[in-house]
């Protein structure tokens, strides 16, 4: 029974070392892919790729499309992510998975100080919009709405799917999740409100985000893994 227990000790630990290592590895990839198109947007190279996706998004414009666009849009709000995480976070907590309400919060809380940081940083000033809509007060680089939806919809999948066992549901999880936080990023671009390169950066500004709460994650567990292996 013991050696039993040890073999599954050492099983979770080449899987946990094995997760740190290709996680650091995207995370380097992913924080070189966003520093060369901060470089290329601060340049001005990307105007021409911005301006000739925002016009063919543009094209499918409709009446009906744009309500459901600004429907989609709003799922990426503040307003919403802000009360879909707390009710998570709640909804976690009476489950008793406590670790899993902490990843939840950490991951949205920080999503939401990267985001104002960036803004901040780069002060890319917003593009005119389109439907005669209001730009939002905030910078344009990166979207917003973009970074915060896909650390929430990315980490609420992540850790849904580590607790069901079916393959298919979990890809299920995984298609509905990433489906979600695609969209809102395109009705960001539909609207006009961003350029398609500020969506592109929120997506990779969320995926570094949420591989660093990930390494930091699995190096506690590793750590706690052979402690209890000294022990």
């Amino acid at each position: 029974m013991r050696s039993e227990l040890t073999t599954k000790k050492k099983r979770l630990l080449e899987f946990v070392s094995l997760s740190l290592v290709l996680g650091f590895a995207a995370a380097v990839g992913t924080i070189v892919f966003f520093g060369w198109l901060t470089s290329e947007v601060l340049e001005g190279e990307t105007r021409h790729f911005d301006d000739v996706t925002r016009a063919a998004v543009h094209q499918l414009a409709s009446p009906a499309m744009t309500t459901v666009m600004r429907g989609i849009s709003f799922l990426g709000s503040t307003l919403f992510l802000t009360i879909a995480t707390a009710a998570i976070v709640i909804w976690f907590a009476l489950r008793k998975w406590g670790r899993e309400a902490k990843l939840l919060a950490i991951t949205m809380v920080g999503a939401s100080l990267l985001n104002m940081s960036l803004k901040l940083a780069f002060k890319r000033p917003r593009p005119i919009p389109f439907f005669d809509l209001w730009a939002p007060e905030s910078y344009s680089f990166p979207s917003g709405h973009a970074l915060t939806s896909c650390c929430f919809f990315g980490a609420f999948a992540a850790i849904l799917s580590a607790r069901i066992d079916s393959r298919r549901v979990r890809m299920i999880v995984w298609i509905v999740a990433t489906t979600m936080f695609l969209l809102i990023g395109l009705s960001r671009i539909y609207l006009g409100v961003h350029y398609t390169t500020d969506v592109i950066a929120g997506f990779a500004a969320a995926l570094i985000w949420i591989l660093v709460v990930r390494f930091v994650e699995m190096e506690l567990r590793r750590r706690r893994t052979r402690r209890e292996e000294s022990l």
